[in-house]
């Protein structure tokens, strides 16, 4: 038991003494003395603490040498703690600004692997999907000897992917709910923007059963017109699938 408590006062008095001294940092007007101190903390970790005074610091080392060193170091930590939106923007600003500098074609690097870190899953908006796949083809267009290019196509391809899925999604929902209209559209849309995707036969199905349903819940005078688009769906299907495993189920529909 004594242990224990003696081992606690211990512990409560180095976290003390450590507090005291990053306040003695925060405090100090030594430039140097803080710009040091906060890439030690940065090396060992500790961006909370290096943060602030990175963030001090940028202000201050304003119009200096060490002003690009200091908003480099700022961007990493913002990286690094995970704050893929911010460090993103600051990344950018960095090699807009300093286009000279050794880091600027790292900064752009990162600029879009940081959108990329923020896209969200397929089942989430895609705003910053888009952005991402954008940043990433804005790096591949102006750094086409850089060695992560392959690393960017990677990234591109699992974002169109992304995409490519919420698309068919948001089509299959609308067939789903029966708005077989909008399902329709969606398919089709699905089907223009990836001619390549691999729900490509499964997609031509319900674009034609969709197409069946409307017909059949149409008004007369609608029906003839909508079961030959039916029809020209069903088709579609069968010429590039003409052993699909759906052509069955579709011709009982035909009228």
């Amino acid at each position: 038991m004594m242990g224990k408590k003696f081992f606690t006062y211990i512990l409560l008095a180095v976290m003390a003494t450590s507090c005291g001294e990053y306040q003695e940092v925060l405090k100090s007007k030594d430039l140097d003395f803080k710009f040091g101190k906060a890439v030690e903390y940065y090396e060992a970790g500790e961006y909370n603490k290096a943060y602030p005074i990175f963030d001090e610091l940028i202000t201050l080392y304003r119009g200096t040498e060490k002003a690009q060193e200091v908003y480099f170091y700022y961007a990493n930590t913002l990286y690094l703690q995970k704050d893929y939106i911010l460090a993103g923007y600051h990344f950018k600003n960095f090699y807009k600004t300093f286009p000279q500098n050794e880091q600027a074609d790292q900064a752009a690097y990162l600029t879009a692997y940081c959108y990329y870190l923020e896209a969200p899953t397929h089942s989430l908006d895609q705003a910053y999907t888009f952005k991402a796949i954008n940043e990433l083809q804005l790096f591949i267009n102006t750094h086409p000897g850089s060695d992560k290019i392959d690393l960017c196509n990677e990234y591109m391809e699992d974002l169109r992917g992304r995409l490519e899925l919420k698309s068919y999604e948001i089509a299959k929902q609308y067939y789903k709910t029966r708005k077989y209209k909008a399902a329709m559209t969606a398919f089709t849309t699905t089907l223009s923007e990836y001619p390549d995707t691999p729900y490509r036969e499964e997609a031509m199905y319900l674009k034609a059963k969709a197409a069946f349903k409307l017909a059949e819940n149409s008004v007369a005078e609608l029906q003839e017109e909508r079961f030959i688009e039916a029809n020209t769906a069903l088709n579609d299907l069968e010429e590039i699938y003409p052993e699909s495993e759906y052509l069955p189920e579709l011709r009982k529909l035909t009228k």
